[in-house]
Order: C-alpha cells, then sequence, then structure tokens
C-alpha cells in the first residue's frame, strides 16, 4: 500500500505573491501572509474549486471544459530562479514577473519534486504538488521590460527550472519565513535519498 512520508528536506518561503487579475497583469504583487481555503488563495487570480481547461490538457479535454484547478499556487525555488537567470546572463529573476504565488529556498531540484508530494506549513496548511510548471512565453514582456533583448531567453533558460504547480488539501495560513516540510510518496528513489541523507 502507498503511503506518504514526512522527510527531513524543508523549504522556507522567502516570498509569496497575489495576481488580482491575470488578465489585466500576469506579474503578481508581494504579500506577507496568505491565507489559503480549500479553493487556493483567498481573491487571487490563480484561485478556484474549477478552472477551464488550457492547452497542458488539450488531449484529455477540448479547451475551455470546466476541470478541477490543481493550479490554485505556481510556486518557484529561489535556487531554479537564479539558475535560470545565470542562464539568461541577467543579475536576477523577480518572482512577481513570473506571476509566481510562493518561492521558496533550499529544496535542491525543486521542479522535480514528485507529483501528490505534501509541502506543510507550520500552521498545518498543506498543498499538493500537481506536477512541474512547463516553461512558457507569458512572463517574456515583463521580463523584457527590465531587460530590453533578454525577455526571449526565458522559455528556454527556465526549461526544468520553472517550479511546479499545486492545490490546497488543508486550509491554513501561510507566512514569509515559513519552514515547509516535505512529505513525499512512497516512491524507492526518495526514500534511498532520505535514508542516505540520515547515515
Amino acid at each position: 500500500m502507498q503511503a506518504l512520508k514526512p522527510t527531513s528536506f524543508t523549504a522556507r518561503i522567502v516570498w509569496l505573491g497575489h495576481v488580482a487579475d491575470r488578465d489585466a497583469a500576469l506579474a503578481s504583487d508581494a504579500v506577507t501572509t496568505m491565507a489559503a481555503t480549500f479553493a487556493g488563495p483567498q481573491g487571487e487570480a490563480h484561485g478556484g474549486l474549477t478552472r477551464p481547461s488550457c492547452s497542458r490538457v488539450l488531449q484529455q479535454f477540448a479547451r475551455g471544459t470546466e476541470i478541477r484547478n490543481v493550479r490554485q499556487f505556481s510556486i518557484v525555488s529561489a535556487e531554479d530562479l537564479a539558475a535560470t537567470a545565470a542562464e539568461m546572463g541577467v543579475d536576477r529573476l523577480d518572482p512577481a514577473w513570473l506571476g509566481a504565488t510562493m518561492m521558496v529556498e533550499g529544496l535542491a531540484d525543486f521542479t522535480h519534486l514528485p507529483p501528490s508530494s505534501r509541502l506543510q506549513a507550520p500552521s498545518g496548511a498543506t498543498l499538493v504538488v500537481d506536477m512541474e510548471n512547463r516553461s512558457c512565453m507569458l512572463p517574456a514582456p515583463v521580463i523584457e521590460k527590465a531587460y530590453p533583448g533578454r525577455g526571449k531567453l526565458f522559455k528556454s533558460a527556465a526549461r526544468d527550472r520553472r517550479g511546479v504547480t499545486a492545490w490546497v488539501e488543508r486550509e491554513g495560513d501561510f507566512q514569509l519565513d515559513d519552514v515547509l516540510t516535505l512529505h513525499i510518496p512512497d516512491q524507492p528513489v526518495w526514500l534511498n535519498l532520505e535514508k542516505a541523507r540520515a547515515e
């Protein structure tokens, strides 16, 4: 029987963002605390129990079909963002420019967390990782304003570093500097990492 297992791996929340209206602007506004309900971040454009299907699931559903929203949070890591910026030849990338909901630090290869992993905050608020968030060109115009001529480099540079999408399994609050604990499905590759870390 598959089970979820807590690990000693943690990530610290170093940034939280709120997108009020994605149609108006992709960029998010920084906040210090975020209340998460089963519908996602309160008052946030990524939120909702359901969403219209998009290009990511065209092989499963016609575009615009109402489906469960497992993309309530867009989470990036500071390490992945720094590596993307270095590859683009720029000083830094602001998570706000990507429309991110949360940025964490401390988990290596964050973008490749196993689907169904949990990130649990001290409040008990828990996010379920849906899957890797594929890179796209949506942040390019915002990046272009800060770094003329560099926005077009983002999609390629962010490949395998774009973070994950997630949905709320347990309601609660997330705050800056919260330490999230990683819980993983009972998968040999991660269990072996945990075992090696303990030795």
